[in-house]
């Protein structure tokens, strides 16, 4: 079996732009490791004719070709990362090739929030693919999916690694800085025991945004003055002045008394290494991460809303929207993480080794998909 997987590729890219990007490696990889698979081949749709060079040193060898180059080189095209031309996937599955399109994004959000809010957005025509793939967190709108694209709709293992948090923890660690929980811990108590909160959510879409978190860091900062030192609100340039954020913003003790900075856009290992020691997280239906995952990996206090991280024990879990258990949780970890390290260390690897794109189980699961999509027409496996 020969597997192209689409990428989209353009001018200044970073692989920390989304995690999309190094899923889209990940899944690579995995394919790579399946005995069945001959060949791997990234298809680029954007305008640079290759990805970041962070992939090339976490993922050397592998190829990336346009869609006319891989006409002839792949069975199996999996439309993740880039919109395939509609033209192109027709010609293919006319000439029996799978299509299967993974949805990464939350399906329900991506389907109505451009209209509501009136944002260009690519559409592609709906029945262009044989099967939808998509992640755990999105199990609810499987059924939606399935009959707006009129084919079978499949739930596939949800996969992380570390190569690339890795690769930049020693680039950070060249420059002097250190990320890691033990080293922020020095750093909070320079600055008089509280812990200095950063906010990571993207703002850009009801899904992620810093509202909670900013009421849970106050809700604990209005409890006890010590617990947070600082409150570091990331992705919020593009908004500060929004009359919204601004009443939201001034009514917050942290703000009026001077605790509380608004930022732009930053990596989670420079930003943490530097400025922080925890994290406060908010998700709606989208509880499965990669920012989480590279807190837990620092092990860093990381207070949260995932269902999918509380079932592990992971983290410091808060339910919904419930800010005022978000600050209760962040004061029991300003009081108690030091202590508690070594636990907490542990159940984040229980996570890590559940997303392993490398462990037998998942790769067990994506062989079993792919061979059952190949099977209904012969495509080699």
């Amino acid at each position: 079996m020969r597997i192209g997987i689409s990428v989209l590729s353009h001018q200044g890219q970073n692989i920390w732009e989304n995690g999309l990007g190094q899923n889209t490696i990940f899944i690579a990889q995995a394919f790579q490791r399946l005995p069945f698979v001959q060949s791997v081949v990234l298809i680029d749709v954007g305008s640079e004719g290759q990805l970041p060079a962070d992939v090339d040193h976490v993922a050397p060898g592998l190829s990336i070709v346009t869609q006319q180059q891989a006409t002839d080189k792949v069975d199996v095209i999996v439309e993740m990362a880039g919109a395939l031309d509609n033209a192109w996937l027709d010609l293919m599955r006319a000439r029996g090739r799978k299509v299967v399109y993974y949805c990464c994004g939350q399906p329900y959000v991506g389907l109505v929030e451009p209209a509501v809010f009136n944002r260009p957005v690519h559409s592609s025509r709906p029945d262009r693919c044989d099967e939808i793939w998509v992640l755990p967190k999105d199990e609810a709108c499987v059924p939606m999916m399935r009959t707006l694209h009129r084919c079978p709709v499949h739930v596939v293992p949800y996969v992380w690694h570390q190569q690339f948090l890795e690769k930049r923890i020693r680039e950070v660690a060249a420059h002097g800085f250190h990320y890691g929980y033990e080293a922020a811990r020095e750093a909070r108590q320079s600055a008089g025991g509280g812990l200095r909160v950063a906010i990571f959510e993207p703002n850009i879409s009801v899904v992620k945004t810093s509202s909670i978190p900013m009421l849970v860091c106050d809700e604990a900062y209005r409890a006890e003055r010590d617990s947070v030192a600082a409150m570091h609100v990331l992705n919020t340039l593009h908004i500060k002045d929004h009359v919204t954020m601004l009443h939201l913003a001034n009514s917050l003790d942290l703000v009026r008394e001077h605790h509380a900075t608004f930022h732009g856009r930053h990596d989670i290992v420079g930003f943490m290494a530097q400025h922080a020691d925890a994290v406060v997280a908010h998700q709606w239906c989208n509880d499965q991460n990669y920012s989480y995952l590279d807190v837990l990996y620092g092990d860093y206090p990381l207070i949260h809303n995932s269902p999918w991280l509380a079932e592990m024990g992971a983290g410091y879990y808060y339910e919904g929207f419930d800010a005022k258990q978000g600050g209760e949780e962040l004061l029991g970890a300003s009081r108690h993480h030091d202590e508690q390290l070594q636990t907490y260390r542990e159940r984040a690897r229980t996570v890590f080794d559940k997303v392993d794109p490398f462990g037998e189980a998942n790769l067990a699961q994506y062989a079993a998909r792919l061979q059952s999509l190949a099977g209904s027409n012969g495509v080699g496996t």
